[in-house]
């Protein structure tokens, strides 16, 4: 590195530091606030990352690479975008307001250039393992085989390693042979509460050299290097490797002078110490133990340029917190800001004139030069960095069975048809399992299009003529990706791959089966995925208590309301294999739609947008309706719900089912049909489709459209007032609970809302009152005028 681009990164670091101060300093003390409540921003958690960000974005990265920025380094990314033209100043005058740069990088919400959402503690540093794990399944494909691979870049927060995600991800990685990825840990020691413990990271480090990454430690500046390399230096380096991390953050915070004397207390005037330090003034005594290697660009810069491979770097980037402003290495600075004073000193300390703080340029000698640095920068060479790839045609998937079968089972063996085909969508496909591949129906797709690995490696068992249903071949072409028993990578790595299209140019179709409870165990990642509007199709199975012998750890409950309540997942609940066929052929192209948003009059849903699947699906096999010869059932199947049997004009009673109770409801309805002609069925594939659209005519309806009409009140609005609606599922009944609200029916909801236990579907049906019993005693109890309480159908 020449002394010229030095100069660069050093002026455009101090840019960086004064301007994502002020932003937050803007938001906090000058922006007017309606409720008095503190916007804050993290000044000293932004502090502590600028010359690391400012070498990493400035002088390292290419345009094929890819940052998760650490949540409280936002305003310094910001700022980064404000400084190179990408950021209007309104926006960043609003920062953390309605319409302004929001508090963490935001893919969706943010208009700069954001790889990976940020924010939930951990999961921005996970995800870039599984997007390098993403990034070489695409390059190992034909239809991949341009992509020019990049390096998948976390800026982490050393407090984020407390996160046990972060050591589930390393594993994984590590199976996977992971490349082409950096974690660069800001080990300022200082956490939200207080200091982090001496010696950790000791045991940090070898996690990672465990794990096969290389381990960089950069502890000291230019300044300090320069120093060691003076007499008495020895010492000065010996006394900082052993200070604790209290110590040092306390000492940094009270400054030269005080830094002198407990220098000089511990160290003893040794002569050529005390020259070492009389030279120095207290201010550039102060700026020397400051400069450890992480608040050093220069230092960065150059640890940076000195990899040249793909294998994962840790870079332990020893920083203060709070570096370079009055704040700096006090134990409360966390959420602490600058006072007005503190800013005004500390405005005319970094040379910023009064009315030019939102300057990019200002107090810089030399605009023309710096201007022309910047416009060399590589990463930003090629502009915004969003990708895109052409919409994949989706085959005709007609499957309908005459026999029982289970939806579990017919997902399979749709997978499978489409497994045997040669089109653009199968080729696309990429599945995955958290060591559930063979009891979630993923076993015959797998036999077909094989496993994913770098290398080619046989199976065992097939080589030795070992009689299995599964064969497991891993190969470069292979399409599904097999991980451990961790739930949090399977959302990071649909998540990763549901971004493809828009990472690396190359559209993926990711498929995920887990067992339908765990979905909860991997929740922060799921919720994390769709923030950032990833594309994938997650499929539970098998769910709710009809998973009877497994007991209630096996069992879900509230995985149905999870899927209403998850913004960016259409949640499905099929009880027939043909309804499943329609929803998948639907999902596949949704899963790829990127529309302006305007809702479907006819549902009131924005399917345009498009979004993510969740299917709940089940072991327990049905009997089929068989060959529909009416086909109003497929558009009811993808809207949310269709009239399996159809209410007559004196209906006084409807039953509303959702999955695999479908039996026992339509059971039920036909022992009282021999005393109620027009009794209705009403097949629920998708409650939350049909409360999103019920609550969107509502809003609708608010504003002035009288003729909002969702799905769900089209379906009954010609049931008489005095119909009663039981609604049933395997699953908490306020999944359906809302029906009766609709129309203002009156309405009982059966379900499930306590732990499971072992036994038969029947005994468990039973036990929670929604067998046809069950849906009996509740429908006598409606029709009669009485409300039933709950524990007396059970």
């Amino acid at each position: 590195m020449t002394h010229i681009q030095a100069q660069h990164l050093k002026t455009i670091e101090q840019r960086l530091l004064w301007l994502s101060h002020w932003m937050i300093h803007n938001a906090n003390h000058i922006r007017p606030k309606a409720d008095g409540i503190k916007v804050g921003g993290h000044q000293a958690s932004s502090a502590s990352m600028v010359s690391i960000m400012t070498a990493l974005y400035f002088s390292a990265l290419k345009p094929q690479d890819r940052v998760a920025v650490k949540p409280h380094a936002s305003p310094v990314f910001h700022a980064i975008q404000y400084l190179m033209g990408n950021m209007d100043r309104e926006r960043m005058e609003n920062f953390r307001g309605f319409g302004g740069v929001q508090s963490y990088p935001s893919r969706t919400k943010d208009v700069d250039d954001v790889d990976f959402s940020t924010g939930s503690v951990g999961l921005g540093v996970a995800i870039t393992s599984l997007a390098s794990l993403v990034q070489d399944y695409i390059a190992a494909k034909a239809w991949g085989r341009d992509i020019i691979q990049g390096r998948m870049v976390a800026l982490v927060g050393d407090a984020e390693l407390d996160e046990g995600n972060i050591y589930e991800a390393l594993q994984e990685g590590w199976k996977n042979d992971l490349r082409n990825c950096w974690w660069i840990i800001d080990y300022n020691r200082q956490s939200l509460d207080g200091i982090v413990r001496g010696g950790l990271f000791e045991r940090v480090e070898k996690i990672f050299d465990a794990f096969g990454w290389q381990v960089v430690r950069v502890k000291h500046g230019t300044l300090q290097r320069a120093a060691f390399n003076e007499p008495g230096g020895d010492a000065l380096r010996s006394w900082i490797d052993d200070c604790p991390n209290q110590d040092y953050s306390a000492l940094t915070y009270q400054g030269g002078a005080v830094w002198r004397q407990r220098l000089m207390d511990d160290l003893g005037d040794q002569g050529s110490v005390t020259a070492l330090l009389d030279k120095r003034s207290d201010d550039e005594l102060a700026a020397l133990m400051e400069n450890l290697g992480g608040n050093c660009v220069e230092t960065m810069a150059e640890t940076f340029a000195s990899i040249d491979h793909d294998q994962p770097v840790c870079f332990l980037a020893y920083t203060v917190k709070g570096w370079g402003t009055p704040i700096a290495g006090h134990k409360d600075n966390h959420g602490g800001l600058m006072t007005k004073a503190q800013m005004a000193g500390w405005q005319a300390q970094m040379g910023v004139p009064e009315g030019q703080e939102w300057e990019p340029f200002a107090a810089v000698k030399d605009t023309s030069a710096l201007q022309s640095f910047l416009d060399k920068t590589p990463f930003f060479a090629k502009g915004t960095r969003r990708y895109a790839d052409a919409k994949l045609p989706v085959p005709t998937i007609d499957f309908a069975a005459d026999r029982e079968i289970s939806t579990q089972a017919a997902f399979g063996k749709i997978l499978n048809d489409l497994g045997k085909v040669d089109s653009a969508l199968a080729a696309r496909i990429m599945t995955t399992s958290p060591d559930v591949t063979g009891t979630t129906g993923l076993g015959a797709w797998v036999n077909r299009r094989k496993l994913f690995s770098r290398s080619e490696e046989a199976d065992a068992f097939i080589e030795h003529r070992i009689p299995s249903t599964a064969k497991w071949n891993f190969a470069p072409d292979g399409q599904h990706v097999e991980l451990g028993i961790a739930e949090m990578n399977l959302f990071l790595l649909l998540g990763a791959a549901g971004l493809s299209h828009s990472l690396f140019g190359k559209r993926i179709i990711p498929i995920g089966t887990v067992y339908d409870p765990f979905v909860h165990r991997g929740l922060d990642a799921l919720n994390y995925a769709c923030y950032q509007d990833a594309r994938f199709m997650i499929v539970g199975t098998p769910s709710g208590v009809t998973l009877a012998p497994e007991g209630g750890a096996h069992q879900s409950i509230g995985t149905a309301l999870t899927g209403m309540a998850q913004d960016g997942l259409a949640s499905f609940e099929p009880a027939f294999a043909d309804e499943l066929a329609v929803i998948m052929e639907w999902a596949f192209d949704y899963m790829q739609r990127d529309g302006d948003g305007d809702p479907d009059e006819r549902t009131w849903l924005r399917d345009e947008t498009g979004g993510s699947v969740y299917l709940r699906l089940t072991t327990a096999p049905l009997e089929q309706p068989g060959k529909r010869v009416d086909d109003s059932f497929r558009q009811g199947a993808v809207d949310g719900a269709y009239w399996l049997r159809r209410p007559g004009p004196s209906c006084d009673v409807v039953i509303a089912y959702q999955g695999a109770v479908a039996q026992e409801a339509i059971a039920a309805a036909g022992q009282l049909s021999e005393a109620r002609r027009d009794v209705g069925v009403l097949a629920v594939t998708s409650a939350d489709r049909l409360n999103a659209g019920w609550t969107a005519a509502q809003r609708d309806r608010a504003r002035g459209n009288a003729s909002a009409q969702s799905h769900i009140e089209t379906l009954l609005g010609d049931l008489p007032n005095s119909c009663s609606i039981v609604t049933v599922m395997d699953g908490h009944p306020a999944t359906l609970g809302w029906l009766g609200s609709v129309a203002g029916h009156r309405a009982i909801s059966l379900g499930v809302e306590h732990f499971g236990q072992t036994g038969s579907i029947q005994d468990l049906y039973r036990h929670y009152g929604i067998d046809r019993r069950g849906i009996l005693t509740a429908v006598e109890g409606l029709t009669v005028g009485r409300r039933v309480p709950l524990q007396s159908v059970v």
